[in-house]
C-alpha cells in the first residue's frame, strides 16, 4: 500500500484528490495538510511515500514547503499539483527536489499512475510540462552550460556514463544492459553520483547533465 498525504490549501480541492487516489485499492491516504507548514509538520509525523502538493499554498508557499521535505532524511517522493503549468514553477521545483508536476485537470487514471510510478523511484511530468522543459534547455546559455560541466567534472567516467543514461530516461534495468553492468550496481553509481553532485533525485541529475549538454 502506497502511503499518500494531501497537501492543498482548498478542503473540496482536497476531498476530490482523496477520492481519486483512494479509488486505487493499492493507495491510501494517511493525512491532509491546509498549509504549507502544516504539510512539513504532518509529512514528519506520518512518514508518507508520497505527498501531493499545490503550488500555492497558505502560509508557507508550496514549493519552500516542498524544497524543505525533499530535503529531509528519508524523504519521500513530492508530486506539485496546480492549475497553471508556469515556466518558473516547474523549473524550481524540481530543482527542489521535486520528481513529479502535474496540472490539477489531469484525469483520475493518470494521477493514480502517476502515484504508483513517482513510489517507484520514477519521474512524471504532464505532456505540456514537458514540452516546457524541452523548450527551455533548448534556449539555455552558454554560462549554464559551463557551471553544469564543471559540476560534472567531480564525477568518474563510469558516473558519467550512467548520469548521461539517467538524462537519456533509461531505467536502472536499461542503464545495466547498455553499460554492461548488474542492476545494483546501477543503483550504486546513481547514488554515489547524486552524493557527488550534491543533489537528491534522478531529476535533477538530468536536469544538470542536459545543461552540460551531454544528452
Amino acid at each position: 500500500m502506497i502511503r499518500v498525504l494531501i497537501a492543498d490549501g482548498e478542503p473540496p480541492v482536497r476531498c476530490r484528490l482523496r477520492r481519486i487516489v483512494e479509488s486505487d485499492g493499492l493507495i491510501s491516504v494517511v493525512a491532509e495538510a491546509g498549509n504549507g507548514a502544516d504539510a512539513i509538520a504532518t509529512t514528519a509525523r506520518c512518514r508518507p511515500e508520497v505527498v501531493l502538493m499545490d503550488v500555492h499554498m497558505p502560509g508557507v508557499e508550496g514549493l519552500t514547503a516542498a524544497a524543505r521535505i525533499a530535503a529531509a532524511p528519508a524523504a519521500p517522493k513530492v508530486v506539485m499539483l496546480t492549475t497553471f503549468d508556469l515556466d518558473e514553477h516547474v523549473h524550481q521545483a524540481l530543482r527542489a527536489g521535486v520528481v513529479g508536476f502535474l496540472l490539477k485537470d489531469t484525469p483520475p487514471r493518470e494521477l493514480t499512475a502517476a502515484i504508483h510510478a513517482v513510489s517507484a523511484g520514477h519521474a512524471m511530468l504532464t505532456p505540456r510540462v514537458t514540452r516546457r522543459l524541452i523548450d527551455h534547455f533548448t534556449e539555455h546559455g552558454p554560462a549554464r552550460s559551463v557551471t553544469a560541466r564543471e559540476q560534472l567534472a567531480a564525477l568518474t567516467h563510469r558516473e558519467l556514463q550512467v548520469v548521461r543514461a539517467v538524462a537519456q530516461g533509461l531505467s536502472n534495468m536499461e542503464i545495466g544492459r547498455h553499460l554492461t553492468m548488474t542492476e545494483a550496481t546501477v543503483k550504486t553509481y546513481v547514488s554515489r553520483a547524486l552524493s557527488k553532485l550534491g543533489l537528491t533525485n534522478r531529476v535533477q541529475a538530468a536536469l544538470l547533465a542536459r545543461d552540460a549538454g551531454l544528452v
